[in-house]
């Protein structure tokens, strides 16, 4: 039996386009078109398409969600500073029916008392956080084993 073909959308908050200049002794020195084209080979590999895109507008992380909301079988997002803010983007992500995992290259219980309330966290099926961008990867896995299990 043919395994469908499943569209996933990575979805990045703001700051994220300064991966690798924004504070690398906390964020890493990868870039977030590095990651993308990690994320593009595997996903490749695991027969997915993938949509990868970052905006540092709120109102543009809810808008896409609800346009691609019918399209995709999955998704992963980093709302960066958002996640701990954004009841808007809680609220678009509960339209979906598709798997969410929540990613963060740091791990933000180490941080910032701030940074460890996450308004994503109560809608997503779990959260990779810390290994800078390789929870990317991590992500794309769990996301497959989610598919899977359809």
């Amino acid at each position: 039996m043919a395994r469908k073909r499943h569209n996933i959308l990575i979805l990045n908050g703001p700051n994220l386009n300064m991966l690798g200049v924004r504070e690398p002794d906390v964020y890493g020195f990868q870039s977030l078109s590095a990651v993308a084209l990690e994320c593009e080979e595997l996903a490749g590999e695991m027969g997915f398409t993938l949509d990868f895109r970052q905006t540092n507008s709120e109102g543009e992380m809810v808008t896409i969600i609800q346009e691609e909301r019918e399209n995709i079988s999955g998704l992963i997002i980093n709302a960066g500073a958002y996640t701990h803010t954004s009841i808007a983007i809680h609220d678009a992500l509960k339209l979906l029916e598709a798997p969410v995992v929540e990613v963060h290259v740091t791990n933000i219980y180490k941080r910032e008392e701030f940074r460890r309330k996450s308004y994503i966290s109560p809608v997503a099926q779990g959260v990779i956080c810390g290994f800078g961008g390789h929870g990317y990867i991590l992500a794309l896995n769990a996301l497959r084993a989610l598919l899977d299990e359809e």
